[in-house]
């Protein structure tokens, strides 16, 4: 008996030796690559994390200086920020932050390149859209309708049609275009939300161009209430 399973056990590592021997060196490759694949996975995860935070703490310094009024500061500081974390999104808030600040300084040129640099870099949605905003806004500062209308984003998503629709008002009415103007503050009125105060804005908007928004009708007197 014992000879019997001596020799089924033999039997049984000789399989295996023979499957090692075919297929263990293929097993083994299979192994390292997916142990590499996890390593590098961690290895990306931890470098994003590091990245993220030294970006953090530069865009607190960046803020500091704008909250200060320090334009020149600021300017160094994005600039460091272009150089080593541009992909993230705290050099996207940078530039806005930076932008704000050169304008408010008189530099609408300097604003201009800065809100530019935001509509190219893409990543988060919000982002390019805000840019692009706050561009036309630049724009129809200096009088370039043209250009102004041009910035604004084509096709703005929801959250952002509203704001898009009457930053296109505000140009078509400096440009004398009442008609257009009026159509576009329609459009944005009635895409923001009534509780909004940003509506009753728009609403001013529109009765200044002497097409005040329709007033809602008035009730019904109830049926069978008295006369």
């Amino acid at each position: 008996m014992a000879t019997h399973l001596d020799l089924e056990e033999q039997e049984q590592l000789d399989a295996l030796k023979h499957f090692w021997k075919r297929y263990g060196g293929l097993i083994t490759w299979a192994l390292i690559a997916v142990l590499g694949i996890f390593a590098a996975y961690n290895g990306w995860q931890w470098y994003e994390r590091d990245r993220s935070a030294k970006a953090a703490l530069l865009f607190d310094e960046i803020d500091r200086a704008a909250q200060a009024g320090d334009l020149d500061r600021a300017s160094r500081g994005f600039g460091d920020m272009k150089e080593r974390y541009a992909s993230t999104t705290f050099a996207s808030q940078a530039a806005l932050l930076l932008a704000k600040l050169q304008f408010d300084k008189g530099q609408p040129d300097a604003a201009r390149t800065s809100l530019e640099w935001v509509a190219r870099q893409g990543g988060e949605q919000a982002y390019p859209i805000v840019a692009k905003l706050r561009l036309a806004g630049v724009l129809l500062d200096q009088k370039k309708y043209d250009e102004a209308l041009k910035a604004l984003p084509a096709d703005a998503p929801p959250a952002f049609a509203a704001l898009a629709e009457d930053r296109r008002g505000d140009i078509l009415a400096a440009q004398g275009k009442k008609d257009e103007a009026i159509a576009a503050y329609r459009k944005a009125w009635t895409q923001i939300d009534p509780a909004l105060d940003y509506r009753r804005l728009v609403d001013a908007k529109l009765t200044a161009l002497g097409a005040a928004p329709s007033a809602p009708a008035a009730s019904a007197p109830a049926a069978g209430a008295s006369r």
